[in-house]
């Protein structure tokens, strides 16, 4: 697959390279016969015209070999930015479809150092060793050819470093291919490091432990320092025994040259011809060996990554249902969830519940019990172990994906903002919104006039993660962004925690006004649950009580302890 996409996307430019590598092959190949004709010229009997003529050629050889040299190195740089822009792309498309569990199991370095490093050398790295492995095979084929015309036993004598020289690659490659493999997990960990301190910077700041995580970091990258030593350690070795394997074949070529040219069967222009090929050929053949082993890691980094792109999601997202009319009926058919991060531990057992339109529905219930667990499921960020969720009598899955994220929209009690306007993030995800939407969600949200105040408006930067803005601005933005989607199904979590009475008001009415839409809350607040049309107690994973708050309190069982229990008479907040 990778050699497919790879071709099919740039096959123009992967063209243009071997052209200009073939003819960078043909003048490269005659400069060294030339430069020894140039030398049996000047060494017998002077001829002007076959001075110049040896040299013309040798130069234009040169010339040529030059330009196409540079034409080809561009062109390939060009062909390996756009293929590495593209893979970042590809994975990065990936990695946002996959399910919620998958960022659960799976470290933000490690995902990270894919996405930055491994993309990176895989593009570069096997990009240019299929340049170099085709431009030095030509090559090589090309050089041992015209050195069987200057001397045929030296040639076999050249050929026989090549035994030798692959025993040393193959040495060399077992244990770099180790060491790089240790090093670019030794990466990940390291940048997983670094990624938990800088998220998590308030909670260093507040227990102090800066200096700890340093020393963590530290040993981090004192973990990776050690390794890539070893790794140029090994590098050093090779080198040094791969010198030292060039110089003594040298040695050998001079004394048999030597030996040739007294007994006339070869010149010594013929001889200095043979020693630049035989210097380009061992070069060559020990390039060819360091392919196959820099291509094996290439494989690794490019393994990883398509490991990733070729992951299917858990949550499928084939659906096509679409209708005209939603009337945004959720039922909760006796659902069984377990996290997959704890598979052990089941959350809903036989849960089952029913949100009509047109009604507020409020989840209230101890911490833990399966109240956030019943949202992301409607959400489809799970799938239910056992049991099914029904929109208008139809499951959550036979629906399009898009057209579903547009009906259901969530508010959280802490809204994420990206980096932007205000009004992108209001816009988020839509193409089609107008200025006039986005003012009135932002009016039914109480947050058009704050925004009005401000010097930009509605194109005011938020910050990254909308630090620029309060944590009640950045509640009502969130709140816009849901309800310019004019969602038929709408889940609050606790939203008005941070806002104060008069906006808590606004907003409440605002959402009372749409009347066909299916609201389901988690609740904190007796006020926000005494409105509701229906109050559910979870408990256990299970549906403990419902009915209004009237209803419950007359019934006097799990709500209305857990209301004497939780409640103040200045309206404390429910646990959830």
């Amino acid at each position: 697959s990778y050699f497919v996409l790879f071709w099919g996307v740039y096959a123009c430019l992967l063209w243009g390279v071997v052209v200009l590598s073939y003819y960078f092959i043909q003048c490269e190949m005659f400069i060294p016969f030339y430069t020894g004709r140039v030398i049996d010229v000047l060494g017998s009997h002077y001829q002007l015209n076959e001075f110049l003529s040896a040299l013309l050629f040798m130069g234009l050889f040169s010339m040529g070999s030059s330009v196409s040299a540079g034409c080809r190195g561009g062109v390939l740089l060009c062909a390996i930015s756009s293929f590495t822009c593209r893979i970042k792309v590809k994975l990065f498309q990936a990695l946002t479809k996959q399910e919620i569990g998958f960022f659960e199991t799976i470290k933000t370095g490690e995902i990270t150092s894919r996405l930055s490093k491994d993309t990176t050398l895989m593009g570069r790295t096997v990009c240019l060793n299929v340049n170099v492995l085709l431009r030095t095979f030509i090559k090589t084929v090309g050089m041992i050819s015209l050195m069987m015309t200057l001397s045929w036993k030296l040639t076999f004598l050249v050929l026989m470093e090549t035994p030798l020289t692959g025993l040393i690659q193959n040495i060399y490659d077992t244990h770099y291919q180790r060491l790089f493999q240790a090093m670019q997990d030794s990466m990940a960990r390291t940048n997983e490091a670094a990624n938990e301190v800088v998220f998590g910077i308030r909670v260093v700041r507040s227990f102090n432990t800066n200096k700890h995580e340093a020393e963590r970091y530290d040993e981090r990258l004192n973990e990776t320092r050690s390794l890539k030593t070893r790794r140029d350690i090994v590098r050093a070795v090779y080198l040094l025994a791969q010198r030292l394997t060039g110089l003594g074949m040298q040695v050998l070529i001079l004394y048999y040259g030597r030996l040739f040219i007294q007994k006339g069967q070869m010149t010594t222009g013929s001889l200095v011809s043979f020693i630049i090929y035989q210097s380009d050929l061992g070069g060559n053949i020990r390039t060819l060996t360091y392919i196959f082993g820099d291509m094996l890691n290439s494989v690794v980094a490019a393994g990883k990554v398509f490991n990733y792109l070729d992951r299917k999601p858990e949550i499928s997202t084939d659906g096509e249902l679409k209708p005209d009319q939603l009337r945004g009926r959720i039922s909760y058919c006796g659902l069984s969830f377990a996290y997959p991060t704890n598979p052990s531990k089941t959350v809903l057992q036989d849960f089952s519940l029913e949100l009509k339109p047109g009604q507020m529905t409020a989840l209230v219930g101890p911490s833990g019990e399966g109240k956030s667990t019943c949202v992301s499921l409607l959400q489809r960020l799970y799938e239910p172990q056992g049991g099914e969720i029904l929109l208008d009598g139809q499951p959550l899955k036979s629906y399009d994906h898009h057209f579903f994220h547009k009906k259901i929209a969530v508010v959280s009690q802490e809204p994420v903002l990206f980096s932007g306007s205000i009004r992108d993030n209001i816009t988020y995800g839509l193409n089609d919104c107008s200025m006039e939407e986005v003012e009135d969600a932002a009016g039914k949200a109480d947050a058009h006039d704050f925004i009005q105040t401000l010097e930009k408006g509605y194109d005011t930067e938020v910050g990254e993660g909308g630090g620029q803005l309060s944590k009640s601005e950045r509640q009502r933005i969130g709140i816009a962004r849901a309800l310019v989607r004019q969602p038929k199904v709408l889940i609050l979590d606790e939203i008005t925690s941070s806002l104060d009475t008069e906006s808590e008001n606004k907003i409440q009415q605002a959402l009372a006004s749409c009347l066909d839409q299916t609201l389901l809350v988690i609740a904190h607040r007796l006020k926000t649950i005494e409105k509701a049309n229906q109050i559910v107690v979870v408990g256990g994973g299970r549906v403990k009580e419902r009915g209004t708050h009237e209803e419950l309190m007359e019934l006097k069982g799990s709500y209305y302890k857990l209301r004497e229990e939780l409640f103040t008479q200045t309206d404390s907040p429910v646990e959830a």
